[in-house]
């Protein structure tokens, strides 16, 4: 009796340490990742878009040449869900010459989109679907990413989106933040991008990247490509981040354009050897102010003709070019200040301008 007590007993201890052994295994599945996966993804949305084009068309971002005259041609991308009423984000490129937009969530419910506003310097869209109580992403604050930290890219690559009508998901880190690449030949710009080794694929555009809380840090854009042939990840991704991408939608939301029309009321030329001589000016940089208009920005912050800028917003200017792109591209807006270095009088002044929108 006794030792088939101490085998009854071991054999109870053993099975009590398989099972809570077995429940540990399971709890443990259960990680950040996949709860961020769990949480986003019924926002994520597969965009399938119905084009006609009359001319040849590139995209600048996966090498897609289109000779002329194919009508009509269907692509797709990917988008997010940013409000319970049914606003989405997208990329511009994503919807870009769209005759018809057709969004499908999580579970195969399609809903044709109205394209509230498109911006193609920002690369980013506003869609709306006709509806309510749709489940929508929260969006975090992307001037407060770490560097290393996981995150996960959400959407349709390759059209993945149409076999299980889910998102298909991809996990990496930010591999880098305030990634500058300026102006493109096609007239986006592209500023404090967030880099990402998570896998990102052509139809991944306009997806969300999520950080490990669910919240959407970023909308993926482009990716890296080791040469025109190659259009898969390399593991080497950029998006925007979430909180230019909010300022955006929410301009596109009240007006369904960005206005970016400023006005500075200054009028420069490049200075020069003689106009540096005549100035006393140890240099011969930056830009001499020609003319003030009365009562506008320049005229209201206290410059004066003859100074020098050397500086527009902490970027160095040496032509009138120089001042219009750092407006461009950095998205600086009516109402915007503007902190300007100047040489005046033999000494050296930093003055601050508030920008009124162009009449």
């Amino acid at each position: 009796m006794y030792n088939r007590s101490i085998l009854y007993n071991l054999f109870l201890y053993l099975f009590f340490i398989a099972y809570t052994h077995a429940d540990d295994i399971t709890n443990s599945r259960h990680t950040a990742i996949t709860r961020a996966i769990e949480k986003i993804g019924p926002a994520v949305a597969s965009i399938n878009v119905e084009q006609h084009l009359s001319s040849v068309s590139f995209d600048p971002f996966f090498g897609f040449m289109f000779p002329r005259e194919v009508y009509p041609m269907k692509t797709s991308g990917s988008g997010v869900i940013i409000s319970p009423d049914g606003f989405l984000m997208t990329n511009h490129h994503v919807i870009q010459n769209a005759d018809k937009v057709t969004v499908t969530l999580s579970g195969g419910d399609e809903y044709q989109a109205e394209i509230v506003g498109s911006d193609e310097t920002s690369d980013l869209a506003l869609l709306k679907l006709a509806g309510s109580n749709f489940p929508f992403a929260e969006l975090d604050d992307s001037d407060d990413l770490i560097i290393g930290e996981w995150v996960i890219a959400l959407g349709n690559p390759f059209e993945l989106f149409s076999v299980s009508n889910k998102p298909s998901a991809s996990i990496g880190i930010i591999s880098a933040t305030n990634m500058d690449f300026g102006m493109q030949q096609s007239g986006k710009v592209f500023q404090d991008m967030i880099q990402t080794d998570a896998a990102i694929n052509p139809g991944n555009s306009g997806g969300p990247l999520v950080n490990s809380l669910g919240k959407v840090i970023g909308i993926n854009t482009f990716i890296f490509r080791d040469s025109e042939i190659n259009r898969e990840s390399v593991g080497i991704g950029f998006a925007i981040p979430i909180n230019n991408a909010k300022r955006i939608a929410k301009e596109l939301k009240m007006t369904g354009e960005i206005d970016r029309r400023v006005y500075t009321g200054l009028y420069v030329q490049p200075l020069n050897s003689k106009v540096a001589n005549y100035l006393k000016a140890p240099f011969v940089k930056g830009v001499v102010i020609l003319d003030i208009s009365q009562s506008s920005p320049a005229d209201r912050s206290g410059l004066k003709i003859g100074d020098v800028i050397l500086t527009f917003n902490g970027v160095d200017v040496n032509k009138p070019s120089d001042i219009r792109r750092v407006l461009y591209e950095n998205d600086i807006r009516a109402g915007d200040l503007v902190l300007l270095k100047i040489f005046r009088n033999g000494k050296y002044k930093k003055i601050k301008m508030k920008l009124a929108k162009f009449k």
